[in-house]
Parts: C-alpha cells; structure tokens; sequence
C-alpha cells in the first residue's frame, strides 16, 4: 500500500518536469550576405548627393557670373553716362564779334548744363572766356572775362549756386582756329566749360 503513493509522487513530478519548458539552446545567427537592393539604393543615393552637389556649384558659379556681369554692365552704363554728360556739359556757346550777349541759340545750351548741375550737386564748372585775334590784349582779357561772365549769371540766375561756377579769360590767347579769317574767328569768339569737381559718376538730367 505504501508504494502507490511513491509512484504517484514520481509520477507527478516527472510530469512537472515535463510540463516546465528548459531553455532553448543558444544558437549563433548565420552571417548574412549584403541585401543587392541595399546596396543599389546606397549607391543611388550616394549618386544622387554627388549630381546635387555638383549642379548647386554650378548653379552658384553661373550666379556669381551673373553678378560680375551685371557689375560690369552697371559701371559701363555709369561710364557712358558720364561720357555723355562730360559731352554736353563741354559744348561751347560762340558770340558775336566785340559782344559779351548770349545770343539766341546759347540759352538751350546752357539750359542743358543747368539740368546738369542739378542732377549732381557736387559738380564745380569753370567757364573760360576767349576772344579772337582783333583788338589788343588787354581789351581781349577784359572781353573774355564779360563772356565767361554772362554765361556764369545765367546759370546763376536759374538756380545753381555762385560759388559752384568760376570763370577765368584767356582773351586771344588760346585760338580754336589759328586762320586769320571770319571764319577763325567766329570759332574763336566762344566759352568754354570745363569739370572742376564731381565729375567722376555723372548722373544723366
């Protein structure tokens, strides 16, 4: 009677024993080759942030290029404008023969450099009055200086400041036109204006 309960026991235990799972037995993975779509789509990436690198310096030289273009094509326009300004503000007015009266056709001339002088306020002229060869040197020098002067008080008397225009006579001393003829000295009976100051970037009227 004693030996069923023994049994019993070892059977009851053997079947608890069996019922507790053990631990699984460790296992090393197996090495695993590269994935070939892995490695394509690396390699397309890769391809990918080399394209894009290479088209942003482009993209960046092309700007600079552009920039220096648009320098260049800035300070050429300024050029020429300057050029043109210097041109018109250089055309001469003429008198008539022992006169220091503007004639008719010289206001629209000065009229321009008027509009010069007020589109760049910090251009200083001088006007050089000249004479032909007629007449003594003293008489010449006084003649010359009436012209300069005429024209500085009409440039004057439209708004632009005294001290922005000076005037010198040079009387018969420097001839356009060395002939001795009418028509020398209808070139030589003239004012002349030249840049003082401020001529560097002139802006157009």
């Amino acid at each position: 009677m004693k030996r069923l309960p023994l049994l019993l026991l070892s059977g009851l235990a053997v079947a608890a024993v069996a019922a507790c799972p053990g631990k699984k037995p460790e296992t090393t993975p197996l090495p695993q080759g590269p994935n070939a779509d892995s490695a394509a789509e690396a390699e397309r990436l890769r391809a990918d942030s080399a394209a894009r690198a290479e088209r942003e310096a482009r993209e960046r030289e092309e700007a600079e290029r552009r920039r220096q273009q648009a320098i260049a094509d800035s300070l050429a326009a300024i050029g020429k404008t300057t050029d043109a300004v210097k041109t018109m503000l250089a055309t001469m007015i003429h008198f008539d023969y022992d006169k220091a009266i503007l004639r008719g056709g010289d206001a629209a001339v000065l009229d321009q450099k008027v509009a010069i002088l007020q589109a760049n306020p910090g251009l200083r002229i001088r006007i050089s009055g000249h004479c032909d060869e007629r007449g003594s040197d003293e008489y010449n020098l006084a003649l010359g200086n009436r012209r300069a002067t005429a024209a500085k008080q009409y440039l004057v008397s439209h708004g632009i400041d005294a001290g922005r225009v000076e005037t010198v006579s040079y009387g018969e001393e420097r001839p356009l036109d060395p002939g001795h003829n009418e028509d020398a000295w209808s070139k030589n009976r003239r004012d002349e204006f030249d840049i003082l100051a401020g001529g560097d970037a002139l802006k157009q009227p």
